[in-house]
């Protein structure tokens, strides 16, 4: 594992109370990693609080949505080099302590992304009734259009390497990423594993997923999933 040529990729969006501690928490267990926080146009100090703790920010001159700024942080580290990238969540969810499983998944088995799942049986954090119950739908939805189980298609802990990267920096879903990423995986016949985590309550603020946002949410995610699928010709593409 080179940390010399990983960058731990933090999406963030008016998370001042959180950032410092989920930037410090990661510089203390991977010092030589590079940290990188993509401030999606925040209304608050979370920029300035993400340097404090020692990580480089990006600042976007206006509001993306979650996947125009997982977009814009792929598409830099793609131009400075990196070979591989992982994305933790700005509230604090994701321990930094189990990235190094999943980049050693990722060099192991040649896959192009890993993911991070909720541990089975209940380890960690659990998640809310509305979010377990999308999750339970788009495990549906997925399963013949993948081919296979997913564990957690709404998991924001994604670890990818040089080849995913190289087509997420020029074609990503641009509001809600993480279902339609895998589709588009699909038409590349790219691969992906997952590696069971215990997952953390937010280390402040709630989640933007509210029960009305929710709907919108799941019709959304359908469209750009169908989309993924009617475009797919069947043939085996790379980059």
């Amino acid at each position: 594992m080179n940390a010399a040529r990983t960058l731990i990729l933090i999406p963030a969006l008016n998370e001042e109370e959180s950032i410092y501690r989920v930037v410090r928490e990661a510089r203390e267990v991977l010092p030589d990693f590079d940290v990188l926080v993509v401030d999606d146009c925040s209304g608050d100090d979370t920029a300035n609080r993400a340097r404090g703790a020692g990580a480089r920010v990006l600042r976007l001159p206006c509001h993306l949505g979650l996947g125009g700024c997982v977009q814009a942080g792929y598409a830099l580290a793609f131009e400075l080099g990196y070979q591989t990238v992982v994305r933790i969540d700005g509230d604090g969810q994701h321990d930094p302590r189990d990235i190094p499983r999943l980049l050693e998944r990722l060099r192991s088995s040649g896959c192009e992304m890993v993911i991070g799942v909720r541990a089975k049986g209940g380890a960690g954090f659990q998640t809310s009734l509305i979010r377990k119950a999308g999750i339970s739908f788009f495990k549906l939805l997925l399963r013949p259009i993948l081919g296979r189980p997913v564990a957690d298609p709404t998991s924001g802990f994604v670890a990818v390497n040089r080849r995913a990267l190289e087509v997420f920096s020029s074609t990503f879903p641009l509001e809600y990423p993480e279902i339609e990423t895998l589709v588009v995986l699909q038409r590349r016949r790219f691969r992906f594993e997952e590696v069971p985590c215990a997952m953390r309550p937010r280390m402040a603020g709630r989640s933007s997923i509210t029960a009305i946002r929710s709907v919108y949410y799941v019709l959304h995610v359908l469209l750009g999933v169908f989309v993924n699928v009617l475009r797919f010709d069947g043939r085996p593409r790379r980059t």
